[in-house]
This record gives C-alpha cells, sequence and structure tokens, in this order.
C-alpha cells in the first residue's frame, strides 16, 4: 500500500521541520527539511560568489550551481544536512544565513534547480515535505496539506531559544526584525511566493506545544 505525500507549509520558527521529523518517525515516513536546501545554497553562495563588496553575486552563482551537491544522511537519529561532503547542519542556522536565505530563495533559477530534486524524492509516496511552497507548487498533488502559523512573538521566542541551543549568539529584536523581513519577502516575492494552498488545514499553534501540534495533525491524517 502506497505511504501517503504530506505537505508543510508556513512561516519561519512555527517549528516545520522538528514537528515534520517527528511525525515522519510516527508514520514510518521520509522527512525532507527544503529550507536547509536553500540554506545551504545560501551558505555556498556567501563562501564561493561574493562581489568585492561581499555582496552574493547571483549571474556567478547562476552559472555554479552544477557544482552544488546536498544530501540528507542519518547520524544518531538525526537526518543532518551536507553540503559536497560536509555537514552544514550548524553552520546554516546563522543569523548570516538567516538574513540572505530570502534572496536565494526568491530567485527563478535558484527554484527550478531544486524543484525537480525535491519532486522525484516524492515520486513514490512516503515523505513528509515542509517549506513555503511545498502545497502550492512542489507538491500541489499532496495528500495532506497543512498550513502552520504562530504571532511573531511566539516565534521570535522559539528562534531566539534555538539560537542559543546551537550557541549562536543573537538578541530578541534581532530576531523578530529577521523573522519580520523574511515575512515580507517570502510573501512578496514573484516566484512561489510563500501562501496556504486553498486545500490546506491551517493551524496556530501560538498557543500550543509542539506535542500538542504534533497531535493535531496526526488526528486529521488519521480520520482519512
Amino acid at each position: 500500500m502506497r505511504k501517503p505525500v504530506i505537505a508543510i507549509d508556513g512561516y519561519s520558527s512555527t517549528g516545520k521541520s522538528s514537528i515534520s521529523k517527528i511525525i515522519a518517525h510516527e508514520l514510518g515516513l521520509v522527512h525532507l527539511d527544503t529550507g536547509a536546501l536553500y540554506r545551504g545554497i545560501t551558505l555556498f553562495a556567501l563562501n564561493n560568489c561574493t562581489t568585492a563588496d561581499n555582496q552574493i553575486d547571483l549571474p556567478h552563482l547562476f552559472r555554479r550551481l552544477s557544482e552544488i551537491k546536498l544530501e540528507f544522511k542519518v547520524i544518531n537519529n538525526d537526518l543532518v544536512t551536507f553540503l559536497n561532503g560536509i555537514d552544514i547542519s550548524k553552520e546554516i542556522r546563522t543569523n548570516k544565513i538567516s538574513q540572505t536565505v530570502s534572496l536565494i530563495a526568491r530567485q527563478k533559477e535558484i527554484r527550478d534547480f531544486l524543484m525537480e530534486t525535491q519532486r522525484a524524492a516524492a515520486k513514490n509516496g512516503g515523505i513528509i515535505m515542509d517549506g513555503r511552497d511545498i502545497g502550492t507548487v512542489i507538491l500541489p498533488d499532496a495528500d495532506f496539506k497543512f498550513f502552520l502559523t504562530a504571532s511573531i512573538e511566539e516565534r521570535t521566542k522559539r528562534r531566539f531559544l534555538e539560537l542559543q541551543r546551537l550557541g549562536i549568539e543573537a538578541d530578541e529584536d534581532t530576531v523578530m526584525k529577521n523573522l519580520t523581513q523574511r515575512d515580507k519577502i517570502d510573501s512578496e516575492r514573484e516566484f512561489a511566493p510563500l501562501r496556504k494552498a486553498d486545500d490546506a488545514i491551517v493551524i496556530d499553534n501560538s498557543n500550543l506545544s509542539k506535542l500538542e501540534t504534533i497531535q493535531l495533525i496526526l488526528s486529521h491524517i488519521q480520520t482519512f
């Protein structure tokens, strides 16, 4: 029996990735964190494709996309992101990457580069994918679609605590500004903007724990 394809979209710091990972474990699915793919390309660009004044040279990046190999490996029960054979799971969570990833994510060339990789991963079912345009663009025929949202205050707190756990220096004002800017850029970009799919189930988890959010999502899946 074919396992389902699940799309989870939503705003930054609503817990999309960690929630998707747990649900994948519960249901025996593969979890693909698409945000890590865009962050990986952002890291490559910052390290290899900048101008003399440290701005990303997009045409240069586009010419070098064939050099980028992104993959996920399971290590100690965690899915770890690798860029050209190097573990980048911590490096891609820094503020520098967070401040720059929207520029990369709104480029049509980048989205096209990653689209077939993502679709191919879901071809045979049995996958849960999270991002910002999964249910609308990448997997419009997904069996289940969810859209996660939460207040900016709650998301700021979650993001700040995540950075602290990673040992990354940050302050809450900067985190909130980064999230607000990211929301605006993601929602207004020309290609594949962040929006709820017409048939997606909206979950506001401002006042829900991670476990409560997971249970709510599973309740929808198990009713079908």
